[in-house]
């Protein structure tokens, strides 16, 4: 668990590139507002990149009065807060389905579904997530307070390295996947 918020982020990608820190979005100080209006792309974008282990949820959604035109037999509107599909119907129990915009078309009156949520409280990422946010709203930032193609796009880059590390350790806190036997594993022995 990290003890980062979004301000602390945003102030951070601030200092990296050696500007004044800010305190509130709100307060009147040149970076304050564009941080705030940068940080929320930043942030989902990071969130969509993995499978992150504190942005998952699972949910059983209820499907609307109205079917759509053919082919499913129900529509289910996604969650006010998704973000990214990670898995519809049950594990062993995959489902034929369908999205589009912001609704899933399946043949099923209950829709069991897992996806990552926007989770705007950085304090239950770890820590190298927290690292590669700060790196990746410091390059979004840095045009806008150095003027520097090259130091965006350097730090585009090693907020990119960044991500890849702290996805691989979120990734180490899951069980390994396990593939069943089937025809195909089966003829490779």
């Amino acid at each position: 668990m990290s003890t980062a918020s979004e301000i602390s982020i945003c102030s951070n990608a601030l200092q990296r590139l050696g500007a004044d820190p800010i305190a509130s979005f709100q307060e009147n100080s040149r970076f304050a507002g564009p941080s705030s209006n940068i940080w929320p792309t930043v942030r989902n974008m990071v969130l969509r990149a993995h499978p992150w282990n504190c942005a998952t949820k699972r949910v059983i959604l209820a499907p609307l009065a109205e079917t759509p035109a053919f082919d499913y037999g129900y529509q289910f509107n996604l969650p006010t807060d998704w973000l990214k599909t990670v898995q519809v119907g049950r594990r062993n129990c995959p489902l034929t389905y369908q999205q589009e915009g912001r609704r899933i078309l399946a043949c099923t009156n209950a829709l069991p579904l897992v996806y990552i949520w926007e989770n705007t409280n950085p304090g239950t990422w770890d820590d190298s997530m927290v690292e590669a946010a700060e790196l990746l709203q410091a390059a979004a930032m840095a045009y806008l307070v150095t003027a520097s193609t090259s130091l965006r796009d350097s730090l585009n880059q090693e907020g990119q390295f960044k991500l890849k590390v702290a996805k691989a350790i979120d990734g180490q806190d899951q069980p390994p996947e396990e593939f069943g036997d089937s025809a195909l594993t089966m003829a490779r022995f």
